[in-house]
Formats: structure tokens, sequence, C-alpha cells
């Protein structure tokens, strides 16, 4: 079996199992979604009415193989709350989170090497300690606090001090409520209204890979090759990133694949404080209101990204580093 079959069984025998585990806790939790829906005047008959509708009524392992065979199908079913197909929610939620993600998956990798290659030129100078007790707090804080703290400095804070307008930054929604803009029209005030949950997005991650580059760095200047670099006349921008960076690119890469669930957790809690229409706050809702289909629906389209991510990250591995080759 080649790299490429082995990796595609391993990538989607882990997808199935985190969407039958996913399938089962939901499940398990009390209550269901005919308790929420059901007014609390509606007589007795009536939840278990709706419970033979939406086919709650079946033992576990019917509602499984039929989950199952359905998405088989391509087919996410039909929102207990909403009454509409699951693909048009997510198909409506998606492009934001896609959004929120990818930009802020970005900048995570970008701004982490770039600190981390600043704090490995700067080792134990006080740029390389203020740095490292930057990264360090943001690394270890939960991101709903950085966004609730960045809705209190930037919004709130500024407008209370009067700074000027472009420093009042928003808090809520894609565009303001106000607007009447269309097409590419809108486009400044979402770009406005994506700085707070982007950077506060991208910032945990960058910590993170910020502290990594830096440690992966040092132990590099430290091989011999790069003595040798630097005997022969070499700059030390040069020797920077034509060796070093380089060299340390492979397990960034993985790096940044593993930060993925992370950025995909993240956005659960950030496009709920940020009040963004995606994935993270679709799926919140569903949750709350025992909407099965959309939970399972999103976990779907949440464990096939990651998975097939860090699947990718291994095919691309033989791509940047060449000893794997």
């Amino acid at each position: 079996m080649t790299f490429l079959a082995r990796r595609g069984v391993a990538a989607l025998g882990l997808l199935w199992l985190v969407l039958t585990l996913t399938f089962a806790l939901l499940h398990a939790a009390p209550g269901d979604a005919a308790d929420l829906l059901v007014a609390p005047d509606a007589p007795p008959d009536a939840a278990l009415q709706l419970r033979r509708e939406l086919g709650l009524d079946e033992s576990l392992a019917q509602q499984y193989g039929r989950w199952l065979s359905n998405l088989l199908r391509g087919d996410l079913g039909e929102s207990f709350r909403r009454r509409e197909p699951v693909t048009r929610v997510l198909a409506e939620a998606l492009p934001v989170s896609l959004w929120l993600g990818v930009t802020s998956l970005a900048l995570t990798f970008i701004v982490g090497v770039a600190v981390g290659a600043l704090q490995a030129s700067r080792k134990d100078r006080p740029t390389d300690r203020l740095l490292t007790g930057l990264t360090t707090a943001i690394y270890a804080a939960p991101s709903y606090w950085l966004a609730l703290s960045a809705v209190a400095l930037f919004t709130y804070g500024t407008s209370r001090l009067g700074a000027p307008a472009w420093l009042r930054l928003p808090a809520f929604g894609l565009t303001s409520p106000a607007s009447e803009a269309t097409g590419l029209a809108i486009l400044p005030d979402l770009l406005r209204h994506s700085v707070l949950p982007i950077v506060v997005m991208a910032a945990v991650g960058a910590a993170g890979i910020a502290r990594y580059a830096r440690t992966a760095l040092l132990d590099l200047r430290r091989s011999e090759w790069v003595r040798t670099a630097r005997a022969k006349g070499l700059g030390p921008r040069r020797v920077m990133f034509r060796h070093l960076l380089a060299n340390a690119l492979p397990p960034l890469v993985v790096l940044l694949m593993l930060a993925l669930p992370g950025v995909v957790a993240g956005s659960v809690f950030v496009e709920s404080i940020f009040a963004w229409p995606g994935m993270g706050r679709v799926m919140l809702e569903a949750i709350g209101a025992r909407d099965y289909p959309v939970v399972m629906g999103a976990t779907v389209a949440y464990a096939g990204i990651v998975v097939l991510a860090n699947a990718a990250s291994d095919v691309l591995l033989h791509v940047v580093d060449p000893r794997r080759r």
C-alpha cells in the first residue's frame, strides 16, 4: 500500500471515530430536541408525537445507522429547530468561518515565525525577555478572555478615552447595522469588523509558534554547518533566512497543521462573543437546542477539515523536506 493510500485510510478511520463518539455523547446528554421544541402549555402527548416525527423514539443503534447511511449518500438531514436542510444552514455559515479561520491561520504562521526569529536573534537580550513574557501570557490565556479584553480595551475603552474614530474598533457583527452598502462597497466595513476577531484568533496560535520557532532556531544555530557558513563570511540575515529558517520549516509546517484544531475550537468562542454568524456560533446554538443534525453536520465539517489538514501535513513534509524524499 502506498504512502498516500495509508494516510487516506488512517484519515477516514479517524474521521469515523470522531463522528461516532460525537454522536454517542450527544445522545447521552439529558433531554432531547422534542422537550425543548414543544411549548410549555402543549398537551402531554405533543412531545411524544414530535419525538416520533423526528425519529427520536428509535433505539440509539437505529438512529446511528440511519444517520450514517444518509451521510454516505451526502445527506446531512434536516435541522430540528430551523426545519431546513443542514447543508443550507452550514453553507450560510461556512464562508464566515473560513474567512476568520484562514486569515487568522495565515497570520498565526507569519507572525509566529517572525517573532520567534526575532527572539532567536536577540537571545537573552531585553527584547527576547519581553517577547518571551508576552507570548507566554498570551498563549496561556483562554480565547474568550482575550476576546472580552479586546472588546473592553479597543471598543469601550477607546470610546471612553475619546480616542480617534479609527481606533474605536467595532465589537459585534460583520457590518454596521446602519450600513446600506452592497457588493464591494461593504468590504471596508467588513475588514474593520474583522480586526478584533482575527487578531484574537491569531494571537494565541502565533504565541505558541513563536515559542517553538525560537527554540528550534536556537538549536540550529549551534550546528556545525551554521558555524561553517559564518566562517565563510555569510552575513547574519543570509544565515537566518537561507539556512536556519529553511531547515526549521518542516517542523513548523507540522506545528501549523497541529494548530488548526486550536483555531477551530477558538472560533466557537470568538464567533459567539463577536456575534459572527459562522460555524462556531451555529454549533453552539444547535447544542443548546439539541439540534442533533446541525451539530453532527458541523462536526463532519470541522473534523473533516482537521483530519485532512493533518494528513496533508505529512504529504507536505515530503515537499519541503528533501530528506524525506
